[in-house]
């Protein structure tokens, strides 16, 4: 069983089935991607994982407990963040700024839910941002507006902002989208080295399949709502569903 199960979701938004059966199962410190072509679901299909949609029928289930219904504060608890398509971030603030905004979140919610046995001092958790912003090379742009960044540099933004808070799951929606070429071979490199470096599960929906081979260990595709095939990233290359389902012909 993996650490992120989906089970027999359905979802309808009034006469259109967004999403059909969908069977989905994510084994632990694996980076699994989510590809399909425009209107797929897989945009429907994240907001589910996330509890943000709930689906009219099936199940979502991270280590063992439901998603569904649960606030955004109780989703990230458990040890899931998301990387959003357009980086969400403060550009009135500072890098460092930024990067406490969801270190005092997590401590101030872990007061009120006595969810953890000791609570970090501002100190401690400054040390901490400084000491994620080291890892994906920004330290030295901590006094620096992220109005005034590129959007590589704020996307890296928002995946430290995430990854400071030590989460088991990192959700990500198009992450690489917009970017050039450049931003996004390091965008790829980042998350190699997060790979590689943290006890951490990924889920990708992205639409660059540069991206998409070079980072994923499995790929579910989606057609219509519905799940068409998920194997390894060698076996999905020229499959003749893929290809029907982006190309309209059969291979």
């Amino acid at each position: 069983m993996g650490i992120l199960e989906v089970k027999d979701v359905n979802k309808r938004f009034g006469g259109l089935k967004a999403l059909s059966e969908v069977n989905l199962s994510v084994t632990e410190n694996t980076v699994h991607a989510i590809i399909g072509p425009n209107g797929a679901g897989k945009s429907t299909l994240l907001n589910c994982l996330v509890g943000k949609l709930i689906p009219d029928t099936g199940s979502v289930m991270f280590d063992g407990q439901s998603v569904l219904g649960r606030k955004p504060f109780e989703i990230n608890q458990m040890g899931i963040s998301r990387v959003f398509q357009t980086p969400e971030i403060f550009g009135d603030l500072t890098v460092m700024e930024n990067m406490m905004i969801p270190l005092f979140a997590r401590r101030d919610g872990a007061y009120r839910l006595h969810a953890f046995r000791s609570v970090e001092s501002e100190a401690e958790l400054r040390s901490r941002a400084e000491a994620m912003l080291e890892d994906v090379k920004m330290l030295d742009k901590r006094n620096m507006h992220s109005a005034s960044m590129s959007r590589g540099d704020k996307r890296r933004l928002e995946m430290a902002m995430c990854l400071v808070q030590e989460p088991r799951l990192l959700l990500l929606d198009e992450p690489t989208a917009g970017m050039a070429r450049a931003d996004t071979n390091n965008t790829i490199d980042l998350l190699k080295e997060i790979k590689e470096k943290r006890d951490i599960t990924m889920a990708i929906i992205e639409h660059d399949m540069h991206v998409v081979f070079s980072l994923a260990d499995r790929i579910t595709v989606l057609a219509q709502g519905t799940p068409l095939v998920e194997d390894s990233p060698e076996n999905i290359k020229g499959h003749p569903k893929v290809r029907e389902a982006y190309l309209g012909e059969a291979a």
